[in-house]
């Protein structure tokens, strides 16, 4: 499920001749731990929707012109949180697509507030393992940069997932859906908690 993280970016996916273009009556919101599969998930519902994608991970390296990882260390992790919800507010004001969030965004009150004014949040919820096995061999991960990471990724998992469970939807990941399967999954999740969500146009 992992796509490479400089090929993260705000695009327009598009379907071929014969695809149904959704209007979106909100933003849809990925949140979760880095590792769930919100990029490559979001990229796939983006284009089978025919709505643009955003990541704010990526808006927020070409902003700044520098890699998360190089934020953190010339900066600080505050600095890089301030940052993030500066981006966010922009991406969340403009036409509603869908969108990828960063693993912490969520965990910041004002950005919680952000995003359940703008769309509807989604976390894509998995379990220590899977997270582990498909993060485990990267190294763009600032947070992970410790001694023992996966120590660190089990604390992080304790510390966010009650507050990520206040999504208004939660999104169980099947380790071994494909990104398609996950998608076409996630998709009729949507539609069912919020039927006016996505309507033809």
């Amino acid at each position: 499920m992992a796509i490479s993280e400089r090929s993260r970016h705000s695009v327009t996916r598009r379907n071929g001749a014969g695809a149904m273009r959704q209007r979106l009556g909100r933003q849809i919101v990925l949140i979760g731990m880095m590792g769930a599969g919100k990029t490559a998930i979001g990229t796939e519902m983006a284009r089978r929707l025919r709505v643009p994608y955003t990541d704010s991970d990526a808006e927020i390296e070409t902003a700044a012109a520098m890699s998360i990882s190089e934020i953190f260390a010339r900066d600080g992790e505050s600095f890089f949180r301030d940052r993030e919800t500066q981006v966010l507010g922009r991406i969340l004001a403009g036409a509603p697509g869908i969108v990828s969030t960063g693993g912490g965004a969520w965990m910041r009150g004002e950005n919680r507030d952000l995003i359940r004014r703008h769309g509807l949040s989604v976390w894509l919820k998995c379990d220590l393992e899977t997270l582990w096995h498909r993060v485990r061999q990267r190294s763009t991960r600032p947070l992970l940069k410790t001694a023992d990471p996966k120590g660190t990724l089990a604390a992080l998992i304790a510390q966010r997932y009650p507050v990520y469970a206040e999504a208004e939807l939660t999104f169980d990941a099947r380790p071994a859906d494909s990104v398609e399967a996950a998608a076409t999954r996630l998709i009729e999740e949507i539609r069912a908690a919020d039927p006016q969500i996505l309507e033809p146009k």
